[in-house]
């Protein structure tokens, strides 16, 4: 078997002698090149690479932002079924895919059970979402959550560490100074239903949402690899409602209730329009301020070996 080790340096868990103990493990098993990323998007051309090469394997090393880049970069012509199956070294600061597909939170532990996954071949078809013309594994927003990756990110590049904290000031921030607030400015449509009008939508591929810490965050609980996209929505956001049911998927049963709250299940297309521009996030990455995203779940999109 032939794989490309994809590595993010600026990884936040893994120092740069662990992640040359984690290549030498895995080159026990695959035969194994080792790239190291140098810049934003290097880890997609890479991989749109190991696709054409044909290698049998493309391991991300690194956190989220890395793992979207790796399979953006294998599904640029889209989805086939001869394309390398992906694999993660989680890396990251919180780790929803890794976390989410069973692996280990450690990088060691996760190294372990991904040469298990190798020696046996141990594979699974997951279903991938997708914003325009952007794949997702996790989740994708527009409004509050894409506002508050933004922050995240500009604190990052002030040289602040990716931590829980951080994401919760970003998080009240926005609330209190972005362009949506109370009022709905975003329109939910989907095919066969009225339009609704919304404050904040989630968008999730997977569940939990994102971590917190140790702590699950769980806006859409009953989301799954094994089906099409969840939308947590409120047609109201009040900071009343918001800690109502910041409680709720802050639980490890959610039990998502409200007069304010819209959910939707099992969606196979759907469409976010707003009357403003507001930010947009895939997987933990802004990406711009938009005024609409047309989003769809893709089927056994991507082989995965976990």
């Amino acid at each position: 078997m032939r794989a490309l080790l994809i590595v993010n340096p600026k990884a936040t868990t893994v120092s740069a002698q662990l992640r040359d103990v984690i290549a030498r493990a895995l080159a026990s098993e695959v035969k194994l090149d080792v790239v190291e990323t140098t810049h934003r998007g290097h880890a997609t051309s890479l991989a749109t690479q190991a696709a054409v090469d044909g290698l049998d394997a493309v391991i991300a090393l690194g956190g989220d932002g890395t793992v979207n880049e790796v399979i953006n970069g294998l599904l640029h012509h889209g989805p086939r079924t001869d394309l390398p199956a992906v694999a993660v070294v989680p890396a990251g600061s919180s780790n929803v895919f890794a976390r989410a597909l069973g692996m280990p939170g450690t990088p060691v532990e996760a190294t372990h059970q991904l040469l298990d996954a190798l020696a046996g071949e141990r594979r699974r078809a997951i279903s991938l979402g997708r914003a325009d013309d952007r794949w997702f594994a996790v989740n994708a927003g527009l409004g509050l959550d894409g506002g508050t990756v933004r922050r995240v990110e500009a604190a990052r590049a002030r040289g602040r560490r990716a931590s829980q904290s951080l994401y919760v000031r970003s998080a009240f921030s926005e609330f209190f100074q972005g362009k949506a607030r109370h009022q709905p400015v975003l329109t939910l449509e989907r095919p066969g239903h009225e339009p609704v009008r919304v404050a904040l939508a989630v968008v999730c591929n997977t569940d939990p949402w994102t971590f917190l810490g140790r702590r699950a965050v769980r806006p859409c609980p009953e989301a799954s690899f094994d089906t099409g996209l969840d939308v947590f929505a409120m047609t109201r956001a009040p900071l009343t409602a918001i800690l109502r049911h910041l409680r709720q998927v802050l639980s490890e049963q959610p039990r998502l209730r409200g007069r304010r709250l819209h959910l939707v299940r099992d969606a196979s297309t759907l469409t976010l329009r707003s009357s403003v521009p507001l930010p947009f996030q895939v997987d933990g990455d802004h990406l711009g301020d938009r005024t609409h995203v047309r989003l769809s779940s893709m089927p056994r999109a991507l082989t995965v070996l976990c």
